[in-house]
């Protein structure tokens, strides 16, 4: 059985394990919001690159109106409003915490599948997801035991913002990639509705020079370069490829096993306590996500 979306799904949340620690280390250097413009400015240059690489054009002009409207507008909420939400959710509350509270993206994605696009699906399916989503929680939780956010519920509703947002951008991204619109083109119109949109915002407010003047710091800058990589270009190609090829549902919630993959991170690098609750949390996420591949 093919299963080329799961698989891209799960590369998606190996991808996002990575930048997520990337943009929360920036962040806390130079602010969320010049990581957020920073990342798309990069992600754009090197989307351009490519597409003139591989298709010859530096844009998809042939994409017509209706798909660029759909693209644009999943740009423009997933990247311009829900990423920056998301960003400072992990300013304010660290990656996993921020992390745990996308696991409401899945959940959200399987209602609005169900709701515009007829997606259903079977008891086996929806089992499996939430013993995916119950392990990812667990991990998170077990690993926010013991941190103090002063601004706790703050960064709670940000990081939900963040996970409708998400789910929101991948509705219209399956919308716009109808006809097998390649991922790759559909991403560079993304991000240049989402870096448009910042641009503007940034400019009415005054703001653009001081957001951008941040990557002066140089590590900083270097950490938003690598999260560019693997997020906008190589991670969210790779979900545009993962929700065109399985249930959006399925696919959100195989995206959503970051918090599992940065166990390693945290423990080795950060030097953060591991404890036993997060080692079966892992085990029943792992074991839900090996479930969905499963399931026919």
């Amino acid at each position: 059985m093919n299963h080329a979306g799961e698989a891209a799904a799960l590369l998606t949340s190996l991808c996002w394990s990575l930048n997520s620690v990337c943009f929360m280390v920036a962040g806390r250097r130079v602010g969320s919001a010049s990581v957020n413009l920073s990342r798309l400015l990069m992600a754009w240059g090197t989307l351009l690159l490519l597409h003139l690489a591989l298709y010859g054009t530096l844009f998809p002009y042939q994409a017509g109106s209706v798909r660029l409207g759909w693209l644009g507008l999943s740009g423009f909420i997933g990247f311009a409003l829900g990423d920056a939400v998301l960003f400072e959710a992990f300013v304010l509350i660290g990656a996993r915490l921020a992390m745990l509270l996308m696991t409401l993206s899945p959940i959200f994605s399987t209602l609005l599948a169900w709701a515009f696009l007829g997606q259903t699906l079977g008891p086996a399916h929806l089992a499996a997801m939430t013993a995916t989503l119950a392990g990812v929680a667990w991990v998170v939780w077990d690993g926010g035991e013991g941190e103090a956010h002063p601004h706790l519920w703050r960064g709670v509703l940000l990081g939900m913002g963040g996970a409708l947002g998400q789910s929101l951008g991948l509705l219209f991204s399956k919308y716009g990639l109808a006809g097998a619109f390649p991922p790759l083109s559909a991403n560079l119109i993304r991000v240049t509705a989402g870096l448009a949109a910042l641009l503007l915002y940034f400019t009415a407010t005054g703001r653009l020079r001081g957001t951008l003047g941040a990557l002066r710091d140089t590590r900083a800058a270097a950490f938003i370069g690598l999260g560019a990589l693997t997020g906008p270009v190589l991670g969210v190609v790779l979900s545009l490829i993962a929700i065109a090829k399985a249930p959006m549902g399925v696919a959100a919630t195989l995206m959503s096993l970051s918090p599992v993959l940065l166990l390693p991170v945290s423990h080795f690098v950060f030097k953060e306590k591991v404890g036993r609750h997060a080692v079966l949390g892992t085990l029943l996420a792992l074991a839900g996500a090996a479930a969905l591949f499963l399931v026919p």
